[in-house]
């Protein structure tokens, strides 16, 4: 595996090579989801590109870039036992400068959901992903459906400003329990761990719901809040793939999300419908 912090010098590593490349974003504290997204990518291309980079765009003030997981070596080590052939390793001055130009997301599926409790917080997601696809060209980039208006975002920006790659969704990866893997999840003790698996309850419970043939939006909404108590609700909803609300559930065309805080940890999840 080839270790690169520059990113003039793996844009010139890569010009010129005749192969199809994956390539998975990170910020590091890798899992076993991003190992998912690596085997997806190994599968379909020829290269895989993984880069490891704590973006401080995304993160709002007060909020947990200081203490965000940083797991360098043991990444490093996840990367070279997968399979990376090229860990791109850069550092905020690499990739940032002085009066910055920067992508701004949209005025409306920018900021509902994460975004408005977050505001501004996909604006500096689509910047720092619009540099590192730039700086790769991947044949092909994948995220995880977890993130689910991360990944509508990201699609979007694609098509909107006809950038030539193509976005892979990938399955999100769980705990036997339930629990959908995130490198915040270290932050829960073992109470709010507990706590926590009412995410994956009141999912299953909305799914439940749906084989039963309860398609109402609201009818759902509500037995999921009603599972998630007493936890702080940032939202529930039901959307179609575009990330319209529904009134009710569009079968192949809806994604149930949720997020909610979980001690002081904020923790999302979502099914596919």
């Amino acid at each position: 595996m080839k270790i690169i912090s520059s990113p003039a010098e793996l844009k010139n590593y890569l010009v010129g090579m005749n192969q199809s490349i994956g390539f998975i974003p990170t910020m590091g504290a890798l899992h076993e989801g991003h190992i998912a997204l690596i085997k997806k990518a190994k599968e379909q291309n020829e290269i895989v590109v993984v880069s490891l980079f704590l973006n401080p765009t995304q993160f709002l003030k007060d909020e947990d870039l200081e203490k965000y997981p940083k797991k360098d070596e043991a990444d490093k080590k996840i990367c070279e036992l997968s399979g990376v052939d090229i860990m791109f390793f850069p550092q905020v001055s690499d990739m940032y400068g002085v009066d910055e130009v920067s992508v701004l997301a949209p005025k409306i599926r920018g900021y509902v959901l994460e975004g408005e409790s977050r505001p501004g917080h996909f604006n500096g997601v689509l910047t720092v992903v619009m540099k590192l696809l730039n700086i790769v060209k991947p044949t092909r980039a994948y995220f995880g459906k977890k993130d689910a208006q991360q990944l509508n975002l990201i699609s979007l920006m694609v098509k909107q400003l006809f950038m030539d790659v193509e976005i892979v969704p990938v399955d999100t990866v769980r705990e036997k329990d339930g629990l959908a893997l995130s490198s915040r999840n270290v932050y829960l003790n073992k109470d709010e761990r507990v706590e926590a698996l009412k995410i994956a309850s009141s999912l299953r419970r909305a799914s439940a719901m749906v084989s039963k043939g309860v398609l109402n939006s609201e009818e759902i909404t509500t037995a999921m809040r009603e599972t998630l108590a007493p936890l702080e609700i940032f939202y529930v909803e039901v959307l179609d793939r575009q990330f319209n609300r529904l009134s009710h559930v569009e079968i192949a065309n809806t994604v149930i999300l949720v997020e909610v805080k979980v001690g002081t940890t904020r923790l999302l999840d979502n099914i596919w419908l």
